[in-house]
Order: structure tokens, then C-alpha cells, then sequence
């Protein structure tokens, strides 16, 4: 009978239509030249993070007394044995901007997971539970109204600085929006024929909530781990700046910005270098972003 199935002309199998779909996605991903040049980029970043044991040309805390603040290679007094040039304490930045991005995409990636996953748990609930709704929304409105980084920097104070401290204070500044998210999606399914279908099938509460709604709910949600990925980042330098974030010799982009802000008069390549890493970095993750996003949104392909 499955063969029978499967010579039907126009027939669409499961692994078909993932293909199409792919296809589909490709296509439209693909116009925004933009976004694939942010992809390739930060695919390049997240390459140089994983291996940067393996291509970085120093240790990041191995310091080089005979070369303190060494101006890039390209310029006068620089050393091609240290292309970007070395720090106050004689290290070579391109190593500490090898291993900053290993430590800035590190704190992104565990920071958006332990956001995302409670916050998806805790919109489903919202959405699907009347008598939940109120109090965790409430809860979300509170945390809302207090400024990220004031709240990130709270956070922080009250649990102590480091590196986890600092993972786990990102992600409570990001909760309230996947479950803002997350909620205001499975509200619009809900009302779907799909939905009501189930629920006559005898599908119960939690397949309807993990199986049927929220697979139709990823596409807003990957956007915003995209974009929220870059807002880590961003979060994580601020404290580092700051002296909460990862502490010293640890290197970190926030970190590294913060040590060097006196010698921006007479050594600029110190400041100059992390702080042109944070901004690439930021703004190739907000255009992939925004890419996925007209990708992925239905609404905005019928307009293309």
C-alpha cells in the first residue's frame, strides 16, 4: 500500500516536503545578499571560536615584556610576530580576540538556551492555562520595566561575578521576551481548525502544547534566539566593562575594553580592536537576524 502511495503522481512524502520547504527557505533567505554575507561572517566567528586553541598564534595570557603596547604590523614600531599588536601587559590581542570570541559566543549560546527553554515552558502554560496566564505575564510585566543592564548588573551583584553568575543573569534579562513570545504565538495557533481537531481527536494537554503547537510557533522563536544571541553579547561585554562579567586574565571582549580605556590617548589599537570585534560581531548576528526573519515569515514572503 505504501508503495501504491508513493508512485502516486504529485504525491508529497514527509521527506519531500522538508526538502521543499528547505528549498523554499533557501530561496528566500538567499535575496537578502546582506544576510548571507552576515551568515558567512559569522560563520567564519564561530569557526575561529571553536578552534581557537588551534589558530590562535600566543597564548591570550602569556605576556611579552620586551613587547608592551606594540602597534599593529602594518604600522610604524609594529611585528608581523604580532599582527593587531600587544597590550599594556605585553599580550598579543589578535590571540585574546581569538579566545574573547570563544568566551563572548560561549556566554551567547548557554545564555540563550537557559532563556529560551523556560521561557517557551512558561508561555505555553500561559497561553494554554487561564488561571497561569495573570501571574507569570505579571511577572514578565515587572521584569520588563526594570532596564536590562540595571537588572543584568542586580543580578549579578546579588550572586557574585563569573562567568556562570554572568550566563545566568543574561538569561533572566531575556526571559520575559520568549515568553512574551511564545505566548502571544500559541494564542494565534489556538485558534486554528488544527487545534480544534486535536482536541476532538482526543490529543491531550501537553501534545497539544508540545507536538501541535509549538513546532508552528519555531519560526518567531528562532529569530528571536538569533537576535537575542547578539543582545548576550552585548550584555556580556557591558558587564565585563563593568568588572562583574568574566574576570581577569580570562580573555573577554568587555574585559579586555575595560583595561584598556587608559591608553586610548597614546595606544588606541588597545581599545580599538575589541571594540571593532563587539560591533562586528553584533551587527553581522542583527543582519543574519533579520534575514531569517523574512525567511521565515509567511507574511512578508506573500509581500516579496
Amino acid at each position: 500500500m505504501a508503495d501504491i502511495q508513493n508512485t502516486v503522481p504529485g504525491s508529497v512524502t514527509p521527506r519531500s516536503g522538508r526538502a521543499l520547504a528547505l528549498r523554499e527557505f533557501w530561496s528566500n533567505f538567499s535575496r537578502n545578499r546582506g544576510a548571507v554575507a552576515a551568515g558567512i561572517i559569522v560563520l567564519v566567528l564561530v569557526i575561529v571560536a571553536i578552534f581557537a586553541p588551534l589558530l590562535a598564534p600566543h597564548s591570550p595570557v602569556e605576556q611579552y615584556r620586551d613587547y608592551v603596547k606594540i602597534p599593529p604590523a602594518w604600522l610604524e614600531g609594529g611585528n608581523w610576530k604580532f599582527v593587531l599588536g600587544t597590550d599594556e601587559a605585553g599580550r598579543d590581542i589578535l590571540s585574546r580576540l581569538m579566545f574573547g570570541a570563544r568566551m563572548s559566543f560561549w556566554i551567547g549560546c548557554v545564555s540563550v538556551v537557559l532563556a529560551l527553554i523556560p521561557g517557551v515552558v512558561l508561555g505555553l502554560c500561559a497561553a494554554f492555562f487561564g488561571w497561569a496566564d495573570t501571574p507569570i505575564m505579571r511577572a514578565m510585566d515587572v521584569l520588563l520595566a526594570l532596564p536590562s543592564l540595571l537588572l543584568a548588573v542586580a543580578v549579578v551583584a546579588i550572586i557574585g561575578p563569573g562567568l556562570t553568575n554572568t550566563m545566568f543573569a543574561i538569561a533572566i534579562v531575556a526571559l520575559p521576551g520568549y515568553v512574551r513570545l511564545t505566548r502571544a504565538s500559541a494564542q494565534g495557533e489556538l485558534q486554528k481548525e488544527y487545534v480544534t481537531a486535536s482536541r476532538v481527536a482526543g490529543a491531550g494537554t501537553l501534545r497539544l502544547m508540545f507536538s501541535q503547537v509549538l513546532p508552528n510557533c519555531t519560526a518567531p522563536l528562532i529569530v528571536q534566539a538569533t537576535l537575542g544571541f547578539s543582545s548576550a553579547i552585548l550584555d556580556a561585554a557591558a558587564l565585563g566593562f563593568l568588572g562583574l562579567g568574566v574576570q581577569p586574565p580570562a580573555a573577554e571582549w568587555g574585559a579586555m575594553l575595560a583595561s584598556a580605556r587608559d591608553y586610548i590617548d597614546n595606544a588606541w589599537w588597545i581599545v580599538t580592536m575589541p571594540g571593532m570585534a563587539i560591533l562586528i560581531s553584533v551587527l553581522a548576528i542583527n543582519l543574519l537576524g533579520d534575514g531569517l526573519r523574512d525567511a521565515l515569515d509567511p507574511k512578508l514572503k506573500r509581500m516579496a
